[in-house]
């Protein structure tokens, strides 16, 4: 919150103006005082201070904690008490603007109080900035997580051109399984160490192949493992190059190819 006077908005050079639990706007005494016309005074109190307020007209008397204060020789109640926070004396607002004879005005979009201390209406001198603009919705939609098979087909990507090693499960060399197992790993989910474990133990069989799904081949007995990335083509470690696509329908693949396994 901020406090206009007049024309004129207060800088609170040590604290600033607050909302207490009790949805009351609580302001510094001393620098909206001096800016009314007021002295102000202060004593400290066994249970905290004891303000004063003094101009040719009032003298007014407050002391924290305390929901009454004097003023002229009155007492009359607050609907607040003021409080010590910081190492400075907040009373309520409409506290002092009422006792004062000023009238506030409430500017709600700009979280302003304005005290027309002169009896006049004003302006608000505190403009503030508009909020954020909402994320459109092709923003809202790009933020969501992709298909966990589109995240494995990326990540697998990502890696073409690493080198084969026999029995590698690294970045710094795979073979076909261990390149297989360490992106489904990496996405929770554990996988056997060899081809001829995944294809016997992992998954369910499929014939209808779709993106993400495993592929096998075999020499007598599995000894390949793929992902398949749709449009006939799968990623794998192989011997010869490495991390490659390769197609399901060439020649070599196709003769050796013994179904494919759904694990998501």
């Amino acid at each position: 919150m901020k406090v206009q006077v007049n024309d004129e908005l207060l800088k609170f050079p040590e604290v600033q103006p607050f909302i207490d639990e009790e949805g009351i706007l609580q302001v510094p005494l001393r620098v909206l005082s001096e800016k009314l016309g007021y002295q102000v005074g202060w004593e400290r109190k066994e249970n905290g201070v004891m303000v004063t307020l003094v101009n040719n007209d009032q003298a007014i008397q407050l002391t924290t904690d305390q929901e009454k204060a004097i003023v002229n020789s009155k007492w009359i109640s607050l609907e607040s008490s003021p409080k010590l926070y910081q190492g400075n004396t907040y009373v309520p607002l409409r506290f002092i603007t009422e006792t004062f004879g000023s009238q506030i005005e409430w500017s709600e979009a700009n979280d302003l109080a304005i005290v027309d201390a002169d009896g006049k209406p004003h302006k608000p001198a505190y403009i503030a900035p508009p909020p954020p603009p909402k994320p459109a919705v092709a923003q809202v939609k790009a933020a969501v997580a992709p298909p966990l098979s589109e995240q494995i087909i990326q990540a697998a990507s990502a890696y073409q051109g690493t080198p084969y090693k026999w029995g590698g499960t690294t970045p710094n060399g795979f073979d076909c399984s261990g390149f297989v197992r360490y992106l489904f790993l990496a996405k929770g989910i554990d996988l056997p160490r060899t081809s001829v474990d995944m294809y016997d133990n992992a998954g369910t069989r499929v014939t209808d192949l779709q993106a993400g799904d495993l592929v096998f081949f075999a020499a007598k007995q599995v000894n390949h493992v793929g992902i398949y990335l749709g449009n006939n083509q799968f990623i794998s470690s192989t011997t010869s190059s490495g991390v490659t696509v390769d197609s399901l329908s060439s020649n070599y693949w196709s003769s050796r190819y013994v179904g494919a396994k759904r694990v998501f």
